[in-house]
């Protein structure tokens, strides 16, 4: 009974804590902490205990696939190498340098014990980055770098985690070391794609999506566990099959599917995540106490030594996060000359159609033109979502450590020397860089200047990609072949109906661009869906009405509300959007 009244009350808690935190203007995982952090002290309260392994093995594989099916795999592939750079080279130099420093403070701690600390200590979390970089409205490119970085290194950290520890019951060379983790990679990526393609094709087949998406809550465990069983990095699996998941559902899903899917995800990560954060500051009181106990090294060095590393981290990441950003730069300087080449090539393109008909020339010269069009497709997005010095402090100030970190902390070894104080120590950072990093974020935005993405523009792009794909729905109107009974043909006045549907959409996106820059007053279709709202209504009370009243058969009550339902949602999708 007492355990259901704790998880009733958590529940009760990470809701309030979801709506407040928007007024209050942090974020949820930071307000969250703080109230576990309350919690904790309070005389007679339960213990809340986080079992590392249930977080590692159970709860990181859901929270990483989450994330990684929401990620765009176009920006990932664009910013690879940056997110390279953030996720494993920042890492590993992260964790021997910390590794080093607190061998060097610690008299009894063994250099492979300072170095797993640092590999406990060095991933980014993907949950308080990504909340407070899309709440603040960060620019698109930093929001991508910051969610691929989360994403990737806590398969590098907990690698270099496993090797550390390994090495304080043996002798293991850096050699044996690196090979280890080449291997984990390749072999992690490999099972993580093999899973994505064997899951995306068996859940296409079906066409229910509670079947569906019951079957991707398996997703995660079936790219996990083999890799693991394998020696590789399960987290990484974890995050390629959640890549391929994600970029393969727009074309192998159906839209209930992709619907359902994405909002019974949401929920199950905003549960877990979030209660993690929770159980995060309710351990604070645990963890100082065990902390106090120790003869050498009391709480307020193990506290020093936890605020000496996030200053270390932070120096250490702006050492990397310079060299990314000027890497970005440059490619992006070096765009209008790439573009150059990528026209020329396009005209050789087009001689080398003409010259040769026949289909299999055209197919290659079409695959040609597609690489062509994707590169220069990259080559503007480098221009038009460019990075600077402010951009570097941002994403420097936005490295936050949260439930990997601890988690990883209380997996080291019970004989590990210091054990406790590494644990604490682990917790601090975490702490430190919610609390200080994140709740002075927006500070930081706002004294660097640093600007999200246009929305005015973002409608003006959104507009005129309606306009495209409505120009395909044109063309196949007009080559269409229904099969009809002899004799019928297509009503012009249907055609004529399905032609100003489509055109609808890409037309009120205009307006609503015009009316965000200021040309232009409430349109025709902003009109039409205020009216269409006050129908929606009247239409409900109709129907509420009608139920109450029993005169139609339930079945017949429950499809109207179903389609009233799919009216409104698309109607509360439009208004989202304005």
């Amino acid at each position: 009974m007492e355990y259901a009244l704790l998880i009733i009350a958590g529940i009760v808690v990470l809701v309030a804590a979801a709506a407040f935190s928007k007024k209050l203007g942090v974020a949820t995982p930071i307000l969250l902490v703080v109230i576990g952090i309350g919690y904790s002290f309070i005389p007679g309260a339960p213990h809340l205990a986080l079992n590392p392994q249930v977080v590692l093995d159970l709860l990181l594989p859901l929270l990483l696939y989450a994330a990684a099916v929401q990620v765009p795999i176009v920006d990932f592939r664009r910013n690879l190498g940056g997110i390279g750079m953030l996720s494993v080279v920042l890492v590993v130099i992260s964790a021997v340098v910390i590794g080093f420093i607190l061998y060097a403070l610690l008299p009894q701690l063994n250099l492979a014990a300072a170095i797993a600390l640092g590999a406990v200590v060095s991933p980014t979390d993907a949950v308080a980055a990504t909340a407070v970089a899309k709440r603040l409205g960060l620019p698109a490119r930093d929001v991508t770098l910051l969610e691929g970085e989360s994403l990737v290194n806590d398969a590098t950290a907990l690698v270099l985690l496993k090797s550390a520890i390994a090495a304080t019951a043996a002798s293991v060379s850096l050699w044996s070391v690196a090979g280890d983790f080449a291997k984990s990679v390749v072999v992690a990526i490999v099972v993580g794609l093999v899973i994505g393609f064997v899951t995306v094709w068996v859940r296409s087949k079906f066409s229910e999506p509670v079947l569906d998406t019951v079957i991707s809550f398996v997703v995660p465990f079936a790219a996990f566990i083999p890799a693991e069983a394998l020696q590789a990095s399960g987290a990484l699996s974890v995050v390629v099959a959640g890549l391929y998941s994600g970029h393969q559902a727009a074309s192998k899903f159906r839209a209930q599917s992709r619907i359902s899917e994405q909002v019974n995800w949401r929920v199950i990560a905003f549960v877990i995540e979030n209660g993690v954060f929770l159980i995060m500051g309710g351990q604070l009181a645990g963890l100082v106490q065990e902390s106090v106990k120790h003869p050498e090294i009391g709480l307020r060095e193990t506290i020093a030594l936890g605020l000496l590393v996030v200053v270390v981290l932070l120096f250490v990441r702006a050492l990397i996060v310079a060299p990314v950003l000027w890497r970005i730069r440059r490619a992006a300087s070096r765009a209008d000359d790439g573009r150059e080449r990528l026209s020329t090539l396009r005209d050789r393109m087009k001689a080398w159609r003409e010259r040769f008909d026949d289909d299999r020339t055209q197919q290659r010269a079409d695959r040609a033109e597609h690489r062509i069009a994707q590169r220069d497709a990259d080559m503007v997005d480098l221009q038009k979502n460019n990075v600077g010095w402010r951009d570097g402090i941002v994403l420097t100030w936005a490295g936050m450590r949260g439930v990997v970190t601890l988690a990883a902390a209380q997996s080291l070894p019970q004989g590990t020397p210091y054990r406790a104080q590494l644990v604490l120590i682990a917790f601090v950072v975490a702490i430190v860089s919610l609390l200080a990093q994140g709740g002075t974020l927006p500070w930081i935005i706002r004294l660097t200047g640093v600007r999200g993405t246009d929305a005015a523009a973002d409608t003006r792009e959104l507009a005129s990609l309606l306009d495209e794909i409505g120009e395909a729905a044109d063309r196949a109107i007009d080559d269409a072949d229904i099969d009809l009974p002899e004799g019928q043909s297509v009503d012009p006045e249907v055609v004529q109906r399905i032609r100003d549907d489509i055109g609808v959409l890409a037309e009120s996106t205009w307006e609503r661009a015009a009316i965000r820059e200021g040309r232009s007053p409430v349109g025709p279709h902003a009109q039409y869906g205020l009216l269409l709202r006050i129908a929606i209504d009247a239409q409900r009370e109709a129907l509420l009405e009608a139920r109450s009243k029993g005169a139609y058969p339930s079945r017949v009550l429950g499809r109207a509300q179903a389609l009233l339902d799919q009216e409104e949602a698309r109607l509360e999708r439009r208004d989202v959007s304005d």
